[in-house]
């Protein structure tokens, strides 16, 4: 007789009980990114009525977010590097909740503003505290479903966001929207409340004496300090100046400031063995902003102008894109554990090129540019699931959280010129070819910084003893090391 092998478990059987709690108080918190990035949209013209906003003010609140987000994502990650993720987890809910609660007690345009700077912080510390967390607490051949998975919450939250719109505003007006808003927040405290430590970060830095300070570099001495104070205010006020009326005339100068600023402040960072890394990561970010969110940001707008469709089916259209971004973060997660991560990314943005024009062809059939947006959200924007598990792999446990959530939200900033970019495209042609070539091009760029690997090659060129992935490696699996190598 043969003797009996023992049968393995489906995946999500191992999965222990308290990961897959740790995942799903984290993956609230993304519906919440998303539901919080549709909501203020949705409610404009209801806010710009009640305090007799003009345009510039009304886009404004839109853009407020990404004035702090650089600065929420460093603080909330060295947070999560010295004293936990748990606690850089909570923190980052609290704020995002009290920035949520404030929008909706807002009396005019200024506190409304502030409210949204609140709100950008709290997201950006979402950002890199639950990634890390998720992804240090799931095993270590499951991290780009951790990572996928995690970030398919931002598409339900547009989704419901967009169904919650419909029935609550007309009956209860725009400020029920933040505070229904409240009710996921509470759940995911709730949930955060008793959540074990990630299992990386306990291995590798809660029993040493000298907890990581990822910080230390800016203040090294009391003249780099006071240099670093100057450059944090000017990156804010000019960041300010740029998506307020104040940069009016100025903001291409404006934007060259703040760019400088948070330049010298990664290469500050990552000192003299990683600022390559630091900086050509904060520009893969960059561009995979820009090439995902001048969809994210003008497809209502190409809908009903370029194709004169009517708000219920514009909304319809919505709904395949939300679903088909939310099936590609999926689909990542098991592909990136599959082939690897850089070989998912690049491989299945480059099969997104395909649907790109063709989406912006189709003018009357409804279905047609439904399923062709499904399947393009799904390659292109659903494929960004892997970004966490992407940048979370270059940097060690010590610094994983504070170098995420610095690169991923200066790299945001992408977000806040590609609707302008587009928009200028638009001036000089038809709205949908502005939006097909930008994103091809954009696309293009990041197939080639991904698949060639060249926030790594660069990593390495610095220090050539860095690991091909810190997520793989630091966790002593040799197999997944190779893997990791080879993907």
């Amino acid at each position: 007789m043969h003797p009996t092998v023992p049968s393995t478990p489906p995946w999500y059987r191992q999965v222990g009980r308290s990961q897959w709690k740790a995942f799903f108080a984290a993956w609230i918190g993304y519906l919440l990114d998303g539901f919080d990035f549709v909501l203020i949209t949705l409610v404009l013209t209801e806010i710009s009525d009640d305090f007799h906003l003009d345009t510039v003010q009304a886009a404004s609140l839109v853009s407020a977010a990404f004035i702090t987000r650089w600065l929420g994502g460093a603080l909330l990650g060295a947070l999560g590097d010295r004293f936990g993720r748990k606690l850089s987890m909570v923190v980052s809910i609290l704020l995002y909740s009290l920035g949520t609660f404030a929008c909706g007690l807002a009396w005019d345009y200024t506190s409304l503003f502030v409210a949204r700077l609140a709100i950008g912080m709290g997201m950006a510390g979402e950002y890199s505290a639950s990634a890390t967390y998720v992804m240090e607490s799931w095993p270590v051949r499951m991290r780009n479903r951790a990572s996928g998975f995690l970030i398919s919450g931002y598409s339900v939250g547009t989704v419901v966001a967009a169904e919650v719109y419909k029935w609550v505003v007309p009956s209860l007006g725009w400020r029920w929207m933040f505070y229904i808003g409240l009710v996921p927040i509470v759940v995911a405290l709730w949930m955060r409340r008793a959540l074990p430590e990630a299992a990386d970060w306990k291995e590798s830095v809660a029993g040493e004496e000298e907890r990581p300070n990822p910080f230390r570099p800016l203040f090294a001495t009391r003249a780099r300090a006071l240099t670093n104070i100057v450059l944090a205010v000017a990156a804010t006020v000019s960041l300010f100046a740029v998506f307020t009326p104040l940069g009016e005339g100025l903001v291409p100068v404006l934007s060259v400031v703040a760019g400088l600023a948070l330049v010298a402040f990664a290469v500050q960072l990552g000192g003299r063995r990683a600022w390559l890394l630091y900086v050509s990561m904060m520009v893969t970010v960059f561009f995979a902003f820009l090439y995902s969110w001048p969809i994210q940001a003008l497809l209502p707008t190409y809908l009903k102008t370029d194709l004169g469709y009517a708000p219920g089916q514009v909304t319809d259209v919505l709904y395949y894109a939300g679903f088909g971004t939310m099936a590609g973060c999926w689909l990542a997660g098991f592909v990136g554990d599959w082939i690897g991560t850089k070989k998912a990314y690049a491989f299945t943005l480059l099969a997104s090129l395909v649907f790109v024009f063709p989406v912006f062809a189709v003018e009357n059939n409804l279905l047609l540019l439904g399923l062709l947006l499904f399947v393009l959200q799904a390659t292109s924007f659903g494929i960004s699931g892997l970004l966490p598990r992407y940048i979370g792999g270059h940097f060690p446990t010590r610094i994983r959280a504070a170098a995420l959530g610095f690169t991923y939200n200066v790299g945001a900033l992408g977000g806040a010129v590609a609707p302008v970019l587009g928009a200028r495209l638009a001036s000089g042609m038809d709205l949908g070819q502005s939006l097909a070539i930008l994103t091809f091009a954009g696309t293009m760029i990041v197939v080639l910084l991904v698949g060639l690997d060249v926030p790594g090659r660069l990593a390495r060129f610095q220090d050539p003893e860095a690991p091909a992935d810190h997520l793989v490696h630091e966790a002593g699996d040799a197999s997944g090391e190779a893997r990791a190598a080879a993907g």
